[in-house]
C-alpha cells in the first residue's frame, strides 16, 4: 500500500515536492494545502511542510496532535535543538514522528559531516556554500518590511566564511537605509558579511542553482594527513524536495516501529530513506 503524503505550501519547494512525490514508487499525493487552509480535514500518513522556516513549528504542532507525521526543512541552525525539543514532546505524546531540518544543509550535508567526523575524529571541517541562491535567506529577506521582492545569493569566501549578496526591490516609499538596517539585524544575515543591493527587477536575476564544497582534514587513529572532500552542484528546491520526500518515508517507517519523537537526519537509519526491500538494498549497496 502506498504511503499517503500531503504538503502545505506551494512555492518553489512545494512544487518540487509535488513532483518528487509523484515520482516516488511507494507514495500517493493526497493533498496540497496553502498556509491559510484548515488542517482539520487532512488525512495523510505524513505531511511535508513547504512553508517559511519561521512557520514550521505552528503547523507541525497542529499535525502532530492529530498523530500525523511531519517533515520540514527548517534551516536556522542555532534553533534546531529547540525545535527538536518542542516537536519531540508533541510527537511522543500523540504517537507520531517528526523529521526536522530535512533539507540539504542542514540535512544531507549534516549526514556527510557526521560520516567525515567518524572517519577522522580529530580535525577541522569547512562547509563552503554556493555560489547560489539561498532559499531560506531569500524568504527571510522578502518578509522584511519595505521589501517587495528579494534574492539572496551566497558567495563562498573559503574556510566556511560566506558573503551574502541580497538583491531587493523596495516597496514604494520605503527608505533603503532603514530597510538595510532591518536586514542586517535579522538572524539570517547578522552573522555573515551582507550587502544589500537595490534593483528594479529581482526576477531578471532569478536563479535557483546552488552547491556545496565540504572539506575535512584530520586524523584517523594516530595517522595524520587524512583529507576528504565532498562536492555538489544542484537545483536548490529540487534537492530539498527530494530529501524531504525521502525523510517522509523514514518518518512513516519509524512510526510503524513505534519510535515516536522528533529527529534530525543524522539520527535516521539511511536505509529507511530508500524505497524497496531492505534485504535487496543491503545486497546492492553494502
Amino acid at each position: 500500500m502506498a504511503y499517503r503524503i500531503a504538503l502545505i505550501g506551494y512555492g518553489n519547494i512545494g512544487r518540487a515536492v509535488e513532483q518528487a512525490i509523484i515520482a516516488a514508487p511507494d507514495m500517493e499525493l493526497v493533498g496540497i494545502y496553502h498556509h491559510n487552509d484548515s488542517l482539520e480535514a487532512i488525512q495523510a500518513d505524513a505531511v511535508l511542510l513547504c512553508t517559511p522556516t519561521r512557520e514550521v513549528e505552528k503547523f507541525a504542532l497542529q499535525l502532530l496532535e492529530k498523530g500525523i507525521c511531519t517533515v520540514d526543512s527548517f534551516d536556522i541552525h542555532n534553533q534546531i535543538l529547540a525545535l527538536r525539543d518542542s516537536l519531540g514532546i508533541a510527537a511522543q505524546t500523540h504517537k507520531a514522528v517528526s523529521v526536522i531540518a530535512a533539507g540539504w544543509d542542514p540535512g544531507s550535508d549534516s549526514v556527510v559531516r557526521a560520516l567525515l567526523l567518524a572517519m577522522a575524529p580529530q580535525g577541522i571541517t569547512y562547509t563552503n556554500f554556493g555560489p547560489g541562491r539561498s532559499m531560506g535567506h531569500t524568504v527571510a529577506a522578502k518578509a522584511i518590511d519595505g521589501i517587495k521582492n528579494a534574492l539572496s545569493m551566497t558567495i563562498p569566501l573559503g574556510t566556511g566564511v560566506h558573503r551574502r549578496m541580497v538583491y531587493v526591490e523596495l516597496e514604494e516609499g520605503a527608505d533603503a537605509a532603514v530597510v538595510g538596517q532591518k536586514l542586517l539585524a535579522d538572524d539570517y544575515f547578522a552573522h555573515d558579511e551582507t550587502h544589500m543591493i537595490v534593483v528594479d527587477d529581482v526576477e531578471a536575476l532569478n536563479n535557483v542553482a546552488h552547491g556545496v564544497n565540504l572539506v575535512r582534514s584530520g586524523v584517523s587513529g594516530s595517522t595524520h594527513n587524512q583529507r576528504f572532500e565532498f562536492n555538489m552542484t544542484i537545483n536548490n528546491p529540487a534537492l530539498t524536495a527530494q530529501i524531504m520526500v525521502s525523510c517522509a518515508r523514514a518518518a512513516i517507517r519509524m512510526k510503524q516501529a513505534e519510535r515516536y519523537g522528533a529527529y534530525t537526519m543524522i539520527e535516521l537509519a539511511p536505509i529507511d530513506l530508500l524505497p524497496g526491500n531492505k534485504e535487496n538494498l543491503i545486497k546492492t549497496l553494502v
